[in-house]
């Protein structure tokens, strides 16, 4: 009997030592995260390198439940259809538990139906529509980084201090930038009655013809612009509307223009004087933001993007939503997801029961060039919670959802 047993230990240390696995059960859970890790690799990559750091910590620190935390990493190339046939087979063949990730909101709404129709939890990281939460919100799906309109309504605000009355807006015409216009007009007018919006324009996704764009704004003749493009379209537009002096005089207002992803590809182009939310890694110096960022850069031997932060505090709120629910049983998880607390690099967020919403805030700063490269001066981070709509307003909007 104890040869038995010695040879089992035997057998079972070396079977966990062949995957390095941390000294428990080898058996994982399993996390299905679908991503577009080849289509947007600027956001996606830090991203998965946020997911991993925080895997390596949690794993470390005895994983969940007694097991290791494990994520699939799955490529939807952009597509609402591939991630809808990725989201069924990591439930029906590979045994994940939920479901997590997407970055285009399009995407991230098809996974939420689906998630809604099989009865399977997904954690919408990054995908930012208010329709997420809201209008299409379902039980089974929950929304980490702070919405559309959270972000829009923090620009709004800082907007609403200006003299600034007449307002241009340029986004992509898909449902984050429609929601993004939207919110950002109902914020404003609420905050400035005054305000007229004199033009919009609604370049598509990832094919901007910048020049044109910069143009029909010109002509406008507006006090301040709402800018929402990003990636490639945000470049092109930046040079641009520089080169034609779109932005001379005009207040600027970036629905994440200052993050990292988007910002450092311009260099010494990143527009200065704009108001954006982003990122301020380099300036933060202090609390476990700094932990955070120090952590990474001695991981990785490079700084922490948005995306970055964003994954990390997903493979968090993951783990800590586990641990509450005490077993990997779908309704078990949804439930627990009401009003979990979860202690991350920008503090303590709550996934609010009215609509599923982190109250994972963002930072608001304006954009200066030091070094050569854009970075935010004169930034605050705000809080989510202090930035969303009434629980009878989001009540009317979920009909009678949760």
């Amino acid at each position: 009997m104890k040869r038995k047993t010695f040879l089992k230990s035997l057998m079972g240390a070396a079977a966990i030592a062949a995957v390095g696995l941390p000294a428990f059960a080898q058996e994982t859970i399993k996390i299905g995260e679908i991503n577009h890790y080849k289509r947007m690799a600027a956001f996606a990559g830090p991203y998965k390198l946020g997911i991993e750091m925080a895997l390596e910590e949690i794993n470390a620190d005895g994983g969940v439940l007694g097991k290791p935390l494990e994520f699939i990493f799955r490529d939807d190339q952009g597509k609402p259809g591939e991630a809808v046939k990725i989201a069924e087979e990591l439930m029906t063949r590979d045994g994940a538990v939920m479901l997590t990730g997407t970055i285009l909101s399009n995407v991230g709404l098809a996974i939420s139906s689906l998630a809604a129709e099989k009865k399977y939890v997904y954690l919408a990281s990054e995908p930012l529509a208010d329709a997420i939460t809201w209008s299409k919100g379902n039980d089974y799906t929950f929304r980490l980084r702070s919405s559309t309109y959270m972000q829009a309504a923090m620009l709004a605000e800082e907007a609403a201090k200006t003299d600034a009355i007449r307002y241009a807006t340029i986004a992509p015409n898909y449902a984050y930038g429609k929601d993004a216009v939207a919110a950002f007009k109902k914020a404003l007018t609420k905050l400035k009655p005054e305000v007229e919006f004199v033009a919009e324009q609604w370049p598509a996704l990832f094919k901007i013809d910048a020049g044109a764009e910069a143009q029909a704004l010109e002509r406008a003749k507006p006090d301040a612009i709402y800018n929402v493009t990003f990636g490639g379209d945000l470049a092109k537009f930046v040079r641009e509307g520089g080169t034609r002096g779109l932005f001379e005089g005009r207040n600027v207002y970036g629905l994440l223009s200052g993050e990292p992803e988007y910002m450092d590809p311009l260099g010494d182009e990143a527009p200065e004087g704009w108001v954006v939310t982003g990122y301020p890694w380099s300036e933060i110096t202090e609390g476990p933001g700094k932990t955070f960022v120090d952590a990474y850069m001695a991981k990785y031997d490079d700084h922490p993007r948005i995306g970055s932060l964003v994954g990390y505090m997903t493979a968090q709120s993951i783990a800590a939503v586990l641990e509450k629910a005490g077993t990997t049983d779908s309704e078990a998880i949804r439930a627990a997801f009401a009003d979990l607390p979860v202690s991350t690099p920008v503090g303590d967020i709550t996934f609010r029961s009215q609509d599923h919403q982190a109250t994972m805030g963002a930072y608001v700063g304006t954009i200066a060039l030091k070094d050569g490269k854009g970075t935010l001066v004169d930034w605050v981070y705000k809080n989510g919670a202090d930035y969303t709509l009434s629980d009878e307003e989001v009540m009317k909007l979920r009909g009678s959802g949760n």
